[in-house]
């Protein structure tokens, strides 16, 4: 029997959506991985997060993403696994920040080893796709079978039920 993990990075907060600032008080990318949960009770949930928070506004919070990809940085995980070795897939979720993921999920990839893994990347988004991360996630893990990866809009993700049996079928 497969072992699964759904790992993934979400803001809560301040965030956009349709165009215009609003206050979620579960991010996107976390609820795609709750209707992930519900539809795979059996797999486990890793909730990536930095060790400090960035800000509470979202136009500052911007900036320090795009300072960080700038810099290449690796923010801390903040309580790691100690290991991921008995999971045969890795269902991946974050929002696009910057046309790839968030800089700590770069971290919690490099954390461990994925080979022979099943990477089924998802990613949240306001109009510009899984952007370049995919292949972001095959450099970082090129021992893994990285499938393709499922875009959800993020202001749709409460109907995103289609997406979600898409990734849930890809198991």
């Amino acid at each position: 029997m497969k072992k699964i993990l759904i790992a993934y990075y979400s803001r809560r907060g301040e965030n956009y959506v349709n165009g215009s600032i609003k206050s979620l008080p579960v991010g996107n990318t976390e609820v795609v991985a709750g209707k992930i949960k519900a539809l795979l009770p059996e797999a486990d949930v890793f909730r990536i997060d930095t060790t400090y928070a960035y800000s509470e506004s979202y136009m500052t919070c911007i900036e320090e993403a795009k300072q960080e990809l700038r810099d290449q940085a690796r923010p801390e995980v903040k309580d790691p696994l100690p290991d991921i070795d008995q999971y045969d897939t890795i269902i991946l979720g974050y929002p696009n920040w910057w046309g790839t993921m968030p800089m700590v999920c770069y971290t919690f990839l490099e954390m461990y080893d994925f080979t022979g893994k099943n990477i089924i990347p998802f990613c949240t988004n306001e109009g510009s796709g899984m952007g370049s991360s995919e292949r972001f996630i095959k450099k970082l893990c090129p021992t893994a079978n990285v499938l393709s990866g499922t875009p959800i809009h993020g202001a749709e993700v409460a109907h995103a039920d289609n997406e979600v049996r898409a990734i849930v079928g890809k198991v």
